[in-house]
């Protein structure tokens, strides 16, 4: 870390970078058994670096995950919900949870239906993990985020914003024909991951310089914006290429030369001993 500070903040995602394949911690993306995962965790408790899971799960998955590391903050769907020792701060504008869920009245103005109708044969529902969620609406498949943007826009939705979360192994027969797939989640516009590491950084008090983050997607690489440092996990590049020239954008941002587990723990490695370098 620059100018002498020391390290306090880890943000991490979980699926395609902290998790292997089936989304297990204890197994690397080919599904071969590593401890990197654990390992990079248990160098941040050593250090006293709080780890802020940050994710698109549901809120009941990612609290059970940062419970099972001993942490009491982490972000849910997409950046909607910062968690701080059990209080909730929602970050998505004016829509907000009341009689109705969020994802609820996402639904009712019919964006999700216009989004199926607009993109049939390119996007569908991330069965079976669509269900049950308190804000966004999961999908998967291959489209343009910044173009579905704009029709969100020209259908009165401005409210609203697609978040591409990377790439995801599951689909249909109905989209067998697409070179790969993505997972999207339709989210208020106000939320993200990039704003809810900055809300639980000054939150916290952590300067930018004592905080860094590890992911493997575009939502991921935003946070750059707000950290020391933001690493990529080497299967994000290896997974989608044109990665590379979204790096470009962020002078901060590296790629790790390991994937998932293994590639946090390089990025937890490296960071913890340049602090030591810096003292």
């Amino acid at each position: 870390m620059s100018g002498g500070n020391v390290t306090r903040c880890l943000y991490l995602d979980l699926d395609g970078t902290l998790l292997g394949r089936g989304a297990s911690l204890l197994h690397d993306g080919e599904g071969a058994i590593s401890l990197d995962g654990v390992r990079a965790v248990q160098a941040c408790l050593r250090a006293g670096v709080e780890v802020v899971l940050m994710s698109g799960r549901r809120r009941t998955q990612v609290f059970e995950d940062a419970r099972l590391l001993g942490q009491s903050s982490f972000i849910f769907e997409a950046g909607a919900c910062v968690v701080i020792d059990g209080e909730e701060h929602w970050l998505t504008g004016d829509l907000l949870p009341g009689a109705l869920t969020i994802a609820e009245q996402i639904e009712r103005a019919g964006a999700p239906a216009l989004l199926l109708e607009r993109y049939s044969g390119l996007l569908e529902y991330h069965e079976p993990y669509h269900t049950g969620r308190e804000v966004s609406h999961l999908f998967r498949g291959l489209v343009d985020a910044e173009e579905v943007d704009r029709v969100l826009v020209e259908h009165g939705h401005a409210n609203l914003r697609l978040v591409d979360n990377g790439v995801v192994t599951r689909r249909s027969e109905a989209l067998a024909a697409l070179p790969h797939v993505r997972g999207y989640h339709l989210v208020p516009a106000a939320a993200s991951k990039a704003a809810a590491v900055a809300f639980h950084r000054r939150a916290r008090g952590y300067p930018r310089e004592s905080a860094f983050a590890v992911g493997d997607s575009r939502e991921d690489l935003a946070c750059a914006a707000h950290v020391e440092c933001l690493w990529l996990v080497a299967n994000a590049v290896e997974r989608d290429p044109s990665m590379r020239s979204a790096l470009a954008a962020h002078a901060n941002a590296r790629v790790a030369e390991a994937a998932h587990g293994s590639g946090v723990y390089e990025a937890v490695v490296s960071t913890l001993l340049s602090d030591l370098d810096g003292r």
